[in-house]
């Protein structure tokens, strides 16, 4: 199991087109489905005011089918479940819906952690941050692509960067405009995707549900819980990571009852040691308890209900 540093949480808004379709409703989804990579409509801010009822199967085509078997496979949830995680995920970490715009996402975000990279937020490594997960995504990638001896010095010749390892930290030696528009070229490459999931279910989702399971819970919303607090707080650790945090959160084996004092216990912490900046980290919990209290635990049919918890403003 790969642990890694937390990467610190700041607004990182980037501008992007929006969708403006005069059509009815039912119009609108089918030219969406049809037109729009990612299914844009569905993955709309609800800020925006934009549709957000969406069938299951335009959940299912954000994800390939290889992915969609993977996660599938490896953590009991399907498509329609993922993609309201990686909803409640992305708006605290991007303020967006459309989590799907991110995986060329590329950004040196000052925190010395060298650069932040794609959905999960991956990162090349710095002061703050000596065991960065950026590397095991380019050796991943390298190895979707093809190679019998996949490496990170592979992967980057590949995609045309010039970088080097200085131990555990990937060193980038282009300047940010070159390397982040290597990164932002990837964003439509399929092996690309495929070794973004592979790297964040090792590093992240792997845990989090061994961590569910161990305990008896199975539902889409705890794993949720535990990727997002993963992700943003480290894996392993301190006491601020979920692993720590789930050392405070009890032994009940009722799910709700476990949950409401995990989410109390991360509460206390989330918007410290720039895991987020206040007060975005208590609304990014609230997602998951207001759901919770909700009864919204399986994650399906939940649209309106996703809509509706990430409706608060990011500071």
């Amino acid at each position: 199991m790969q642990t890694k540093q937390p990467v610190s949480v700041r607004k990182r808004v980037k501008s992007g087109m929006k969708a403006a379709l005069s059509v009815g409703l039912a119009s609108a989804l089918l030219l969406t489905s049809v037109l729009l990579p990612g299914n844009a409509l569905a993955n709309s801010n609800p800020a925006e005011g934009e549709a957000y009822a969406a069938p299951a199967s335009s959940h299912d085509s954000n994800f390939s089918p290889a992915t969609l078997q993977f996660l599938k496979s490896k953590t009991g949830l399907d498509g329609e479940q993922w993609d309201n995680i990686m909803k409640l995920v992305n708006k605290a970490e991007q303020d967006s819906l459309k989590w799907t715009e991110y995986y060329g996402y590329c950004e040196d975000i000052e925190d010395d952690r060298g650069y932040t990279i794609g959905i999960f937020g991956a990162t090349t490594g710095g002061a703050n941050d000596t065991g960065p997960d950026g590397p095991a995504l380019f050796k991943e990638y390298d190895a979707v692509k093809g190679a019998a001896n996949p490496s990170v010095q592979g992967a980057l010749a590949r995609i045309g960067v010039n970088g080097t390892m200085k131990g555990s930290i990937l060193k980038i030696n282009d300047s940010e405009k070159v390397f982040c528009g290597k990164i932002k070229g990837l964003e439509n490459d399929p092996a690309w995707r495929e070794a973004m999931w592979h790297t964040f279910y090792n590093v992240y989702i792997k845990y989090s549900v061994e961590q569910a399971r161990q305990r008896g819970f199975n539902s889409a919303l705890t794993i949720g819980s535990f990727v997002d607090t993963a992700l943003n707080q480290g894996a392993e650790g301190d006491s601020g990571s979920l692993g720590g945090i789930l050392a405070k959160s009890g032994n009940s084996t009722n799910e709700k009852t476990f949950m409401t004092n995990f989410y109390a216990k991360r509460t206390l912490v989330v918007d410290t040691n720039e895991y987020n900046q206040p007060p975005n980290g208590k609304n990014r919990v609230k997602q998951w308890s207001s759901l919770l209290n909700m009864g919204e635990t399986d994650l399906k049919d939940a649209d309106a209900a996703v809509k509706k918890v990430t409706g608060w403003t990011m500071k």
